[in-house]
């Protein structure tokens, strides 16, 4: 079993820096990590087609440099698709749509070994994590298990109304806030800068450093050093920056836009 660097960064108390990747290609998996900026990448399974066969070949790109991985499963079946991921050698999970606290023990349980003592139902196989058998049921694989950093996205009028009574639960060490399904929830359709989204954003990070979870910020293009600063200052030291797609269109937008005016 390899060692989870996210987790680790975690336990130190440092900073992570994270990056959204929708393309199942390795190649992408690589040429970040080349960069030797980013600790872990997350595949946004949620948005993007993919197979099991690529959650394995996304988690062998990530452990040539040293980094960790994340898999952001869908609502349904979130028990299937976090457990053959976490099997392919994926480390981390990201569980969508977060409701009320039974979400929460639901996600944490399908996470944790099947022991006495940590009430899981993520039991023992043969698959790639464990060296197809070779470590399986081992005390390796039930702490590498353990290890795995379980984060949550804050996106629902439930979650922000139960915030409190969700991150009691013991095994959540991250959330993040989701302001698209956030305003949906609340009938703010399309108003993600609104005040009743920002506040319920603001009140999701200060509840979370109060009990201990980490607060995630995914970052927009271009960078904008004033929000990160913003966000540091309320105690924030996990970011995402941007999915692959956003930043290519970004980039294509801007640069594509000022070509054309020296060409015109």
């Amino acid at each position: 079993m390899r060692k989870n660097k996210l987790r680790e960064l975690i336990r130190e108390g440092k900073s992570t820096i994270g990056i959204r990747i929708l393309s199942s290609w390795p190649g992408m998996v690589e040429v970040i990590g080349s960069t030797g900026i980013v600790d872990y990448i997350e595949f946004v399974g949620e948005y993007a087609p993919y197979n099991l066969y690529d959650l394995e070949n996304l988690a062998r790109a990530t452990e040539l440099f040293g980094m960790s991985s994340m898999l952001k499963v869908d609502q349904e079946p979130a028990c299937f698709l976090a457990q053959r991921a976490l099997k392919s050698g994926i480390q981390n999970i990201l569980f969508t749509d977060t409701r009320c606290v039974e979400d929460a023990k639901n996600y944490v349980q399908i996470v944790k070994p099947e022991t006495p003592e940590m009430k899981g139902i993520n039991g023992c196989h043969a698959a790639r994590c464990v060296g197809y058998g070779y470590e399986a049921g081992s005390s390796d694989y039930v702490k590498a298990m353990d290890d795995v950093v379980i984060a949550l996205m804050i996106e629902k009028k439930g979650a922000v109304d139960n915030l409190e009574e969700i991150l009691s639960v013991k095994g959540i060490d991250m959330v993040q806030f989701g302001p698209c399904d956030y305003s949906l929830s609340i009938g703010a359709i399309g108003q993600f800068q609104s005040p009743k989204v920002k506040e319920a954003e603001l009140k999701t990070i200060k509840i979370a450093l109060k009990m201990g979870v980490r607060p995630r910020l995914e970052l927009g293009f271009p960078l904008n050093k004033e929000v990160v600063e913003k966000y540091i200052s309320l105690g924030v030291r996990d970011f995402s920056l941007p999915m692959d797609v956003t930043i290519i269109r970004g980039w294509v937008k801007k640069n594509g836009e000022d070509l054309k005016k020296m060409l015109s």
